[in-house]
């Protein structure tokens, strides 16, 4: 018997028996390095976010509960409301710092900036680049306040001390008109993409040109950071930013068709290469006659049956916003999605940051409506997320 598997072995080319076990053992053993680097890659993947997600789960458990929405819904003014987010860790020292709103916005940046503070290098830029936000935004806000003619302390109640800008927006908002903010933006990202749009604004008097292009650059820039996507997490990350991105293109092709516009006029702000709306499906929608047209170019899209079923209230009502809410509720599910489906990687941070979002939505809409002498408290209730 020995001797037949000698003959065997020999036969296959190997010089003897040893040669043959040496062999064996080395395809056994990679075989095994193969089945472990399989099983811990998995797990290599997630070490980076454990402290993050340690970090994150710790906030989340902070969010409002629908018994505090109760009870801060049952406050009988702002003053109570105040009184109310007080007791509240995350917003006590920006209540008496600044007004309602801008406390509520300032505590929602502190909490972008503390996530993209403890990012994991594969996801960092992203959550860096998500920070831009603000800086756009008071761009924005400091714009809208020129056209409307507020005056400094009106618009600096409007901004959020988080951003690169921190430290101009005094001189922005000293700044007599929309030209000069322009001007006091020199040597910034935002400089040239502005001026590009400035011949338009100043056609046209209109503020989309200037607003839409800020939009443009951070979109685009935040596809990119996630353009690539190397592992389940950065494949996460892309999915929720490309989601962001087609529901920007489709939010301003129903507004523009709405408004009657055409291709030229809204093609300068459409984002290429989103999620599930590419290029060519972009220029589709477009040339779309009107709204419903854009609502049935999106057949095969995710998009689609939301908005379908808001086409209704659209034709009786007339307004888009009930698009947009529905498109809202979409991005919301996405990341409840992803943040229920990844848990121990990048998803707890998406989720947090959106569930964060949907408070400040809230608690502003909570403020507003106490303004409002005439609003109960039940229609304060039905309009929040």
């Amino acid at each position: 018997m020995a001797e037949d598997i000698t003959t065997l072995i020999t036969g296959l080319g190997f010089p003897s028996v040893e040669a043959f076990i040496a062999l064996l053992i080395i395809a056994i053993a990679v075989i095994a390095l193969i089945a472990v680097i399989s099983t811990i890659r998995p797990v290599l993947s997630m070490y980076p976010y454990t402290y993050p997600n340690a970090r994150v789960r710790a906030r989340k458990g902070r969010l409002f509960t629908d018994k505090q929405y109760t009870e801060i819904l049952e406050s009988q003014s702002l003053e109570e409301v105040k009184n109310y987010l007080r007791g509240i860790p995350d917003y006590t020292k920006y209540i008496d710092e600044f007004p309602l709103e801008k406390a509520l916005d300032t505590q929602l940046a502190e909490t972008y900036d503390l996530v993209a503070r403890i990012a994991p290098d594969n996801s960092k830029d992203a959550f860096n680049f998500l920070l831009k936000k603000w800086d756009i935004r008071n761009i924005k806000s400091i714009i809208i306040a020129k056209e409307a003619g507020l005056d400094a302390d009106e618009t600096m109640n409007l901004l959020v001390p988080f951003g690169e800008l921190s430290d101009k927006l005094n001189t922005l908002v000293d700044a007599e008109n929309v030209t000069e903010v322009l001007n006091g933006l020199e040597g910034t990202d935002y400089a040239p993409i502005l001026e590009d749009a400035l011949p338009v604004y100043q056609e046209t008097g209109i503020l989309l040109p200037l607003e839409a292009s800020l939009d443009k650059y951070l979109l685009e820039n935040l596809l990119r950071t996630a353009a690539t996507p190397e592992d389940d997490n950065t494949a996460y990350l892309h999915e929720y930013i490309g989601n962001i991105v087609d529901i920007s293109n489709i939010k301003i092709i129903l507004r523009a068709k709405a408004d009657g516009l055409n291709f030229e006029d809204i093609e300068p702000y459409m984002i290429s290469n989103g999620y599930q709306v590419r290029e060519w499906k972009l220029k589709d929608l477009m040339e779309s006659e009107d709204v419903a047209g854009v609502v049935n170019g999106l057949e095969g899209t995710d998009y689609a049956p939301m908005l379908s079923e808001s086409l209704n209230d659209y034709q009786e009502t007339g307004s888009i916003a009930t698009f947009e809410t529905a498109l809202d509720h979409h991005v919301n599910e996405t990341a409840n999605r992803i943040s229920l489906k990844n848990q121990f990687g990048i998803g707890p941070m998406i989720g947090y940051l959106n569930k964060k979002e949907k408070e400040i939505k809230n608690l502003k809409t909570i403020v507003r409506g106490k303004k409002e002498q005439d609003l109960s408290t039940s229609v304060i209730k039905e309009m929040l997320v």
